[in-house]
C-alpha cells in the first residue's frame, strides 16, 4: 500500500469536539442572529471550531444549519413529553403544551427566539429540504393538539361543541405567536396569564 502524507483521515477516527456541544453553540447563535445575519466566522467563535473542524464535520452552513434544526426539534419535544408525562386529560396535555410555550418565550430564552419559526420566516420559500422538515414539524404538532382536543371531549375535560380541527389551529397559532413576542422580552409578565386566556375557550 502507497501511504502519503496526503491520505485521508482514517476512517472511524473520532471527532476532536462534541457533536452535540457545538450544535447547541449553533443553535444560540442562528436562533439570536438568523440564518442569513449568521456568518462562518460567528458560527467558529460560537462552536470554539477552526474553521477546518466545521468542514471536515458538515460541508457548508446550510449543513450546520439543518444539523442544529434536527438537535433544536428533538431537544423541545424531549423536553415537551417530559412535561406531558403526567398529564392524565386532554385539557390537561393542552395546558402543558401552551404553558410550555409561554414559559419558553420568557427570559433569555424567549428573547433568543425560536429557531423552528425563524427557519420558517427566512428559509421555507428558497429551500424545499427545509420547508418539509418545518411543515412536518407544524402538521404533527397540529395534528397532536387535534387528538388532545378530541381526548378531552372523552373524558368530558372539554366541552363536544368545540370543534378539534380549527381549535387545534388556533393553539397552533397561539404558540407560534407567543415565541415571536417573547423576543422583545417587553410583555413577559403577561406570558402566561394569556396562556390561561386562551385555555378558557375549551371551558
Amino acid at each position: 500500500m502507497n501511504i502519503g502524507s496526503t491520505s485521508p483521515r482514517p476512517v472511524g477516527r473520532p471527532r476532536e469536539f462534541d457533536m452535540n456541544q457545538a450544535l447547541d453553540a449553533a443553535i444560540r447563535i442562528f436562533s439570536e442572529k438568523g440564518y442569513h445575519g449568521t456568518s462562518i466566522a460567528e458560527l467558529k467563535a460560537e462552536m470554539g471550531l477552526t474553521a477546518g473542524s466545521i468542514y471536515k464535520a458538515f460541508r457548508d452552513k446550510r449543513d450546520v444549519f439543518v444539523a442544529a434544526y434536527d438537535r433544536y426539534k428533538q431537544i423541545r419535544a424531549d423536553l415537551l413529553d417530559q412535561a406531558l408525562s403526567s398529564a392524565s386529560t386532554g385539557r390537561e396535555k393542552i395546558a402543558r403544551v401552551v404553558r410550555f410555550y409561554a414559559m419558553s418565550a420568557c427570559g433569555e430564552t424567549g428573547r433568543r427566539g425560536c429557531l423552528a419559526i425563524g427557519a420558517a420566516v427566512e428559509l421555507v420559500l428558497s429551500d424545499t429540504v427545509i420547508a418539509d422538515k418545518v411543515g412536518g414539524h407544524n402538521r404533527k404538532l397540529v395534528a397532536r393538539l387535534e387528538g388532545f382536543v378530541r381526548d378531552g371531549q372523552l373524558d368530558g375535560s372539554i366541552r363536544q361543541d368545540v370543534d378539534p380541527a380549527p381549535t387545534a389551529l388556533a393553539l397552533f397559532s397561539y404558540l407560534q405567536g407567543v415565541r415571536i413576542a417573547g423576543k422583545t422580552g417587553e410583555l413577559e409578565n403577561q406570558m402566561l396569564p394569556s396562556a390561561e386566556a386562551l385555555l378558557r375557550i375549551l371551558d
